[in-house]
């Protein structure tokens, strides 16, 4: 989700940061690789050393290692962007918002399985509708209609396929839209 997140910052939204054409791209390929790419190698490689069963995850102790790594990047990778002074901050104060969803599912996740896809993608549809409040050239109807839709296909297939109860569907939504309406609503205050 982050990925998505910064590519409407990056590129569909263009008044959003002050960052230079020219960069954007290698930006969003280092947000790609440090909160996609490496985290997911990552739990593969656990997975192949046996260290995770799953990789669907099924109980809550399945979780915490991925989880617990996972977060770490993403607090390394906001850490990085912030030590980048001559970089625009929303940058580096968006990841560390996406960041704090993340230690909140974490965190919820050593005692009960909340969706983790929920949460990214209730930060998703909080980030689209931010970005229509606060920036009036940004088209926010596609995005909003492809979030929504996206939102009810992952949900539905979560239940499913018996990965989640109702409950831990919508409260991974609501913790995931919350934490980055507020944070990304004062990011562009």
């Amino acid at each position: 989700m982050p990925a998505l997140v910064f590519g409407m910052v990056l590129f569909a939204v263009p008044e959003a940061t002050s960052i230079p054409v020219e960069f954007k791209d290698r930006i969003f390929f280092l947000i790609v690789l440090c909160t996609l790419v490496i985290p997911m190698v990552t739990i593969i490689g656990l997975r192949l050393s046996g260290t995770v069963k799953s990789l669907h995850m099924p109980e809550v102790r399945d979780r915490r290692v991925p989880f617990l790594i996972t977060t770490l990047y993403f607090i390394l990778t906001s850490w990085f962007l912030y030590q980048k002074t001559e970089l625009d901050p929303v940058l580096w104060l968006g990841m560390a918002v996406i960041c704090t969803s993340v230690v909140i599912l974490t965190v919820v996740s050593f005692f009960w399985k909340m969706s983790a896809h929920m949460t990214g993608l209730g930060g998703l549809l909080a980030v689209i509708l931010v970005l229509g409040s606060k920036f009036p050239n940004f088209a926010v109807l596609y995005p909003l209609l492809f979030v929504l839709i996206l939102c009810g296909l992952v949900a539905s297939s979560r239940l499913l396929l018996q990965a989640h109860r109702p409950l831990e569907i919508y409260v991974g939504l609501g913790v995931g839209f919350l934490v980055c309406w507020v944070g990304f609503s004062w990011i562009w205050a």
